[in-house]
């Protein structure tokens, strides 16, 4: 009986094995039909070089000086990247960091360092190749930059020319002195000669910098009449090392003087509507003076006299007027100023005047009464006196005059009258004119 179970017990784990065989061969087949599926075939991890810009500029440094500038190397691949070797097409570039080679993990970055050292000036271009495993395997790199000149001094302006200048008086000039270089100068003097001519604002020994710059004054003072010229030097290491500016100037005698008289000119009260005038004088002292303007800053006053321009020998004088023509009451002022070659070239002078309304003037008239019985009042009658004789009477009383006496204030100034008067009675009637009063003046404003 036991044979019989034992069979049994084979044939189940027979089964048992069989069914994990089955088991198991679907699950190779289930793998490996994924793998199909979601790739096509298989491919290896790989790494991917790549730098920050695809170029450097270096700018412009001094030749014999070098300059160093990084850039970031990125590997943005799945696997670690190694760069072997970075080759520079010229000798000025260098890569002199990191140490090759190198390895840099999948997404991560390392620096390189790359110097410039022109050896002269001018442009220098180069292009720096980096090997390296990376499915990329060569990146470039574009390098450019200029090497500059040693330092060079220059001055601005390169040339001084003050003209003429009065002896006993000084013009100056403000010079800028500039390193135009690409190195530090240092400067060792600076000095002037020359008659006449003075250096100042500067102190050696003195350092500029490439692209610095720094001034100093340069003075005329000529002590005797005539032309002169010197020269300011500048000593340094520049490769221009002894620069040099000219200098030129003419010493002139001195300058006449102008003086007026009076000082201040009063030109008084002066009614409206019309003009007063003044006389002043202009004296040249020294030397001949010209003059070639006068003006006033008040409109009201004005100059004639003088035929601009006007040449006044030494010690001699030449007359001016000045008019003053008010157009509002009250005190006016002015200052006249004239322009010549003289020193100072301007000389002033003050005026003053007031302007008044015209006066108001009145006629007063009287007379006798009238002896006749039943006299009211009187009439006044007014002409015009135009060549010597009286022309039409007007009646200007707007009421009858009761008494004898009567002002007439509606006058024109400058003019002439005619006056006479007439007696009324209570019955309206009315005399004949009493004696004439004929040219009666009445002044001008």
């Amino acid at each position: 009986m036991q044979e019989p179970l034992a069979k049994n017990n084979s044939a189940k784990l027979v089964g048992q094995a069989a069914g994990a065989l089955l088991l198991l061969a679907a699950l190779g087949c289930l793998i490996g039909c994924q793998g199909v599926s979601a790739a096509g075939s298989s491919q290896p991890p790989a790494g991917n070089l790549s730098l920050g810009s695809s170029s450097l500029d270096f700018g412009s440094i001094a030749a014999g000086s070098s300059k160093t500038l990084t850039i970031s190397a990125t590997n943005s691949g799945t696997a670690s990247v190694t760069i072997s070797s970075a080759s520079v097409s010229t000798k000025y570039y260098s890569v002199t960091a990191p140490s090759l080679p190198i390895t840099i993990s999948a997404g991560q970055s390392t620096p390189l360092s790359i110097k410039f050292a022109p050896n002269a000036a001018g442009t220098f271009n180069a292009t720096v190749g980096i090997a390296s495993d990376a499915s990329n395997q060569l990146t470039n790199l574009s390098l450019s930059g200029t090497g500059l000149a040693d330092g060079q001094l220059a001055v601005n302006p390169a040339s001084e020319a003050f003209g003429s200048v009065t002896v006993g008086a000084k013009q100056s000039a403000t010079v800028t002195l500039s390193n135009n270089g690409g190195a530090s100068v240092s400067i060792s003097q600076a000095t002037v000669s020359g008659t006449g001519f003075q250096l100042s604002g500067i102190t050696t020994p003195l350092t500029l910098n490439a692209s610095q710059s720094t001034t100093f004054t340069v003075t005329f003072a000529p002590s005797a009449a005539g032309s002169a010229s010197g020269t300011v030097t500048i000593t340094s290491d520049a490769s221009n090392p002894s620069l040099t500016m000219s200098l030129s100037g003419t010493g002139v005698a001195s300058a006449g003087q102008l003086t007026v008289t009076p000082t201040t000119l009063a030109l008084g009260s002066v009614v409206l509507g019309t003009s007063g005038t003044a006389s002043g004088k202009l004296n040249a002292i020294g030397a001949n003076v010209t003059v070639t303007g006068a003006s006033s800053n008040n409109s009201v006053f004005s100059i004639g006299g003088l035929s601009l321009p006007v040449t006044i020998p030494a010690g001699q004088s030449t007359p001016f007027t000045v008019t003053f023509s008010p157009q509002t009451s009250g005190a006016a002022s002015a200052t006249l100023t004239f322009t010549s070659n003289a020193q100072p070239t301007t000389t002033t002078e003050s005026l003053t005047g007031t302007g008044t309304p015209a006066p108001t003037h009145t006629v007063n008239l009287s007379w006798n009464p009238s002896s006749s019985p039943n006299i009211s009042g009187y009439n006044i009658y007014r002409a015009p006196y135009v060549n010597s004789a009286c022309g039409s009477f007007v009646k200007i009383n707007a009421v009858l005059n009761v008494g004898t006496l009567y002002a007439d204030s509606a006058v024109t100034d400058g003019t002439s009258y005619c006056y006479a008067t007439t007696a009324v009675n209570s019955s309206n009637e009315q005399s004949g004119y009493s004696n004439i009063v004929s040219n009666l003046q009445i002044p001008p404003p």
